[in-house]
């Protein structure tokens, strides 16, 4: 049977479930029962929530291929973690330390660690070991090991579940012990959404030392608990304790994160990052430095941790899945066959008139104008019309009712008009033929006229620049570009063509 998985990211609210947020969508949850190393159930197996926390159940185990784990004799087993996961995380003043063991979990189950080997030189606890240096030889192509008692887990990127992309905001990948998320390198150049796309900076750097008799902070160590002179046996930078923080140059602080809008979160959160140097190869600390940013939930570190018994009433979380093709015409570069990536809303109404709202879910789509979104209130095997909203865009609606089948749907709009209601699409490009909803609806009030070109003239004037619904283009700058494509659209009497405006049965 082929396996069936879906990685839950990029989405956020639902009507009547006012709480579903990232730390509920986006699990990957093993829909069919499907297994991974040695047929062990792969991935996440369940998600609960309550009104504070998530609770996260899986095997420890990925659907993808690990292994083998040269000069490593330890194999990897099912851990049936239970993790609790703060659903609205809080910093704290007196960050606890990222500890041995697992300090956050992976989108498919799989526990992280941090980036030492539990190890240190002389075994003085003093200048500790980084896995990356002393343990790569066991990593397996993925970038994972097991440890003793079977725990698989990662210190650097993992390189199977995810491949950057360096022209899109990196999904989330995961959450650490506090509640905050892990992000993949790359993220809004600005923290308040502007600025494209770029990787992220690690905040620590080498040391510019070559004895090991000075700890980062400044303290001078007596000679016995001196660490081992720089060498080709013990180069610069195999123990944590050879990095320090840089002063100027980087994006992320001690713990590895930034306070930054990003597109599950635009209005901004603590994130963590992972880590890596400009040709992509891990770079301390890879995944989060000394110490948590937030408050650690207890329960789900050291000895013993991370089977979590929940002990308060809880919901499962049992959505439906679409997977959404769509463009947006200002948004379209046809040169690059690839659109700006941005929000997008999808709300499902009932086929029958009124065409009542049931659901609705925000994603962000990506350059090709796929997204995945989640709905919480959906019925399998009921057809729905899915009307599309965008910041400046027209509504659209799907030209027929489509309905879930297996908790799964998929629906394109772009190779044809006639795949939304009414034709209501302009062709964005011959080769391959696109369509897409057009822009210039500024006001949202369903029609492209003088009102939306009063706006942009407005903010072309005060030069408006930033994530506003003026900027038709996607280019972050208000400026005749955008004024050009909502004059033709308003020339062309563009308005949105719904189900209710005609009366469709």
């Amino acid at each position: 049977m082929k396996n069936l998985f879906l990685a839950l990211a990029m989405l956020t609210t639902s009507i009547g479930y006012s709480q579903i947020s990232p730390d509920l969508y986006s699990w990957k949850i093993n829909l069919n029962g499907a297994t991974g190393y040695n047929g062990i159930p792969a991935d996440v197996q369940q998600i609960r929530y309550s009104a504070n926390f998530t609770y996260v159940s899986s095997s420890g185990i990925p659907s993808y291929t690990i292994g083998p784990w040269a000069m490593n004799p330890n194999l990897a087993s099912n851990q049936n973690w239970t993790f609790k996961i703060a659903r609205y995380p809080v910093a704290d003043p007196t960050p606890a330390t990222a500890g041995n063991g697992q300090i956050g979990v992976l989108k498919n189950g799989v526990v992280l660690f941090n980036p030492g080997d539990a190890m240190s030189y002389n075994n003085q606890n003093i200048w500790h070991r980084v896995a990356q240096y002393f343990e790569a030889v066991s990593f397996d192509t993925s970038g994972g090991h097991p440890a003793p008692g079977g725990v698989y887990h990662y210190h650097i990127n993992m390189k199977k579940l995810y491949t950057p992309n360096a022209s899109e905001h990196s999904p989330i990948l995961g959450y650490m012990f506090d509640g905050f998320p892990l992000y993949g390198p790359y993220a809004y150049s600005n923290t308040n959404g502007t600025g494209g796309i770029r990787r992220m900076k690690s905040g620590y750097k080498k040391r510019n030392i070559t004895t090991r008799t000075t700890l980062p902070n400044g303290t001078v160590l007596p000679p016995n608990q001196y660490g081992p002179a720089v060498s080709s046996s013990y180069p610069l930078g195999c123990f944590i304790e050879d990095y320090e923080l840089s002063a100027s140059g980087t994006d992320l602080d001690s713990h590895n994160g930034r306070f930054s809008v990003t597109p599950d979160y635009p209005s901004g959160i603590y994130a963590y990052f992972i880590a890596l140097d400009s040709l992509g190869n891990p770079e301390f600390p890879y995944i989060i430095g000394n110490t948590f940013y937030g408050e650690v939930v207890a329960g789900n570190t050291g000895p013993g941790g991370g089977h979590i018994t929940i002990t308060e009433p809880v919901n499962q979380f049992a959505p439906k899945y679409l997977t959404l093709n769509a463009l947006l015409q200002g948004f379209y570069d046809e040169n690059t066959n690839s659109m700006i990536t941005d929000t997008l809303r999808v709300y499902l109404r009932s086929s029958i008139s009124p065409y009542s709202i049931v659901d609705s879910a925000k994603a962000n789509s990506n350059s090709s104008g796929t997204g995945s979104f989640i709905f919480a209130n959906a019925s399998n095997n009921t057809p729905y019309y899915l009307q599309i909203k965008h910041r400046n865009t027209v509504e659209t609606w799907s030209s027929v009712a489509v309905s879930f089948v297996n908790s799964v749907m998929s629906y394109d709009f772009t190779p044809a008009a006639g795949k939304a209601f009414g034709n209501n699409m302009k062709q964005v490009d011959s080769s391959p033929l696109k369509f897409a909803a057009y822009s210039g609806d500024v006001n949202q009030d369903g029609t492209i006229e003088a009102s939306d070109l009063s706006a942009i003239d407005n903010a072309v004037f005060g030069f408006a620049t930033g994530y506003i619904s003026t900027d038709i283009n996607g280019d972050g700058t208000v400026d005749a570009s955008d004024a050009s494509i909502t004059e033709n659209n308003a020339f062309n009497y563009v308005g949105r063509i719904t189900p209710v405006s005609l009366g469709a049965v």
